[in-house]
């Protein structure tokens, strides 16, 4: 019989209206889930999120799942053995964003509760998410099976895991065959946004949001201020709430910089396929689903090397990593990869086929099948 998951993601479900990396990884779990030879099933769509450090609303969030896990138990109590779940699976839960209803279910229906992506930051103790973060801690201890997707994430979460229970590296993975087969249409795409076919093309694909996205933006724009030359433009495909801020970081290269803005998913391909670089400093990235898109489709890549961008990035291979924050190497790193066509040509084979035999979902259902029951 297969085995029948209960999917859970607190921070964003899969079905959530706004696209995000969450969101697409979610939906990524899923399909490998399946391909692994599971059924799926979404157990809920609660959003245990709180983005203020609020405890009077953690607490209520808190009671909201612990209500919401008890209906959920009575409900798969109620039916036949075969049409109960016979295990749990969560993906990304964090201080901000607890697992209150996983622990509950699987520990009621004696069923295995699995954990992708989880995260524990040690100095949250006592800060204005404590709550959560004690929940982040439970949940990882009870957890019988743990997939982290960065190396960074596995060493502040190995500390919790009891004798017994399995600890795992998930390398981030992707769907990149829209991406692989996107056709090099550079006249289609200059046509569209107005740009030089000319000149080199350098993408960065992010959202406009206050924190890390802004500062990697800005990180962006010191670096290429200092790139010599004039052979380029930044194609900058993404929008949000902070997008006078962005124009504004990047205010010393407009007359270099191209605003694509929020394009569909089914127009990511082209742009990528079209570009020459892929450029993003990556503040704070868990990883970045970017990173894996912009590689499928044959991008070498000019990142930071900091948190998880070195588990979706081979530095020396399918790119180039710089120290973070340092503008200077990272402007010579671009320039680098622009001046020699050969090296980009390597890293940029190198990349398809990274992602293509390394970053699948088939190989990302290869590591979960160990853990289905």
């Amino acid at each position: 019989m297969a085995a029948r998951i209960a999917f859970y993601a607190p921070l964003k479900a899969p079905t959530h209206p706004t696209p995000s990396g969450d969101r697409q990884m979610a939906r990524l779990l899923v399909r490998a889930l399946q391909s692994a030879g599971a059924e799926v099933d979404l157990a809920s769509d609660f959003r245990s999120y709180d983005g203020r450090g609020d405890r009077q609303r953690q607490q209520a969030l808190q009671a909201e799942g612990r209500d919401l896990a008890a209906a959920l138990i009575d409900g798969w109590r109620d039916l036949p053995e075969g049409r109960r779940p016979t295990a749990w699976f969560t993906y990304h839960l964090y201080h901000k964003a607890p697992d209150w209803l996983g622990p509950a279910v699987s520990a009621a229906l004696a069923i295995p509760y699995l954990v992708a992506e989880p995260s524990f930051a040690p100095k949250r103790a006592g800060g204005p998410w404590d709550l959560g973060h004690r929940a982040a801690a439970e949940a990882i201890a009870a957890a019988d099976w743990l997939f982290c997707l960065s190396r960074l994430d596995m060493a502040c979460v190995r500390p919790l895991v009891p004798a017994g229970h399995r600890l795992r590296y998930l390398p981030p993975f992707l769907d990149g065959a829209a991406f692989a087969g996107a056709p090099r249409e550079r006249a289609v795409v200059a046509g569209r946004f107005g740009l030089d076919p000319q000149r080199h093309w350098l993408l960065a694909v992010a959202m406009m949001r206050p924190g890390d996205k802004l500062a990697s933006y800005r990180e962006l724009a010191a670096a290429l201020r200092g790139l010599a030359g004039d052979d380029w433009q930044l194609l900058v495909a993404g929008d949000g709430p902070a997008r006078a801020e962005v124009e504004a970081a990047l205010s010393p290269i407009a007359r270099n910089t191209v605003y694509l803005g929020a394009l569909a998913a089914a127009d990511l391909p082209a742009v990528y396929g079209a570009a020459d670089l892929y450029v993003w400093p990556g503040v704070g990235e868990a990883y970045g689903m970017a990173y894996l898109e912009a590689q499928a489709a044959g991008l070498p890549v000019v990142a930071g090397d900091e948190r998880g961008v070195p588990d979706v990035v081979q530095g020396g291979e399918t790119g180039l990593l710089t120290p973070p924050g340092n503008a200077e190497a990272f402007a010579a790193a671009v320039r680098r990869l622009l001046d020699d066509d050969g090296l980009r040509r390597r890293f940029a084979a190198a990349a398809r086929r990274f992602v293509g035999k390394q970053r699948a979902v088939t190989s990302a259902a290869e590591r979960l099948r160990e853990a289905l029951p």
